[in-house]
């Protein structure tokens, strides 16, 4: 698989399920995407989303029925209980050709990673369904050692233009951003205070 970031504004996300793990995955895609959810019953945790509820027993409902709310879909999501019934939307999403992430069964053509975000980036992790454990110790030690993440983006952002307007060669600029974010004591200001962060960037850097 190829990782991608695709933009979901206003695309249609159908995520059939109404238990915890379908109101992670439909969390995900909520504040982008039109979000259906599809399921006999709902936690309370799905009620809470800014998100459409159709309620719907899927064992009950023939192909053709949930085949018209598949075709229409950018990516549906089965988060099911039953594997089988997670599988049988698979197959019809194939038959459909719209994309799809299976929460338990056959994997389906989309892996939804473990992710963490802030102002200026996204880190997105993935081990192809092979241990979700990983996934989320790996996002979690980027979280607990790197909290200044986002502000060291916009240093280096800040630094890059600076060194531009400076009329230094990429050379240069590569060797002095590399320094920067090398640089253990920056990380360690950035955490209290971006502005005394970018005076020593001033007093070591750039004089």
């Amino acid at each position: 698989m190829i990782p991608l970031f695709v933009e979901c504004t206003g695309k249609r996300v159908v995520i059939f399920g109404g238990g915890e793990v379908a109101a992670r995955k439909a969390g995900h895609f909520a504040r982008e995407a039109d979000v259906l959810m599809v399921s006999r019953t709902f936690r309370p945790a799905c009620r809470m989303l800014p998100v459409q509820l159709q309620t719907l027993n899927t064992r009950a409902a023939p192909d053709a029925e949930l085949g018209l709310l598949i075709a229409p879909a950018f990516l549906v999501i089965s988060a099911l209980s039953d594997r089988s019934e997670n599988d049988r939307i698979g197959a019809i999403c194939k038959e459909h050709g719209v994309l799809f992430n299976n929460a338990d069964g056959k994997p389906g053509d989309v892996v939804i990673p473990a992710m963490t975000t802030g102002t200026h980036y996204t880190v997105a992790v993935s081990t192809g369904s092979g241990s979700p454990a990983v996934s989320r110790f790996i996002r979690e030690e980027i979280e607990k050692n790197y909290p200044a993440m986002d502000t060291m983006v916009a240093l280096q952002h800040r630094l890059r233009a600076t060194l531009k307007e400076r009329m230094t060669t990429p050379e240069v600029r590569k060797k002095i951003l590399w320094s920067v974010l090398r640089d253990k004591h920056i990380w360690s200001i950035l955490s209290k205070s971006p502005d005394k962060a970018w005076e020593r960037v001033e007093e070591k850097y750039l004089l």
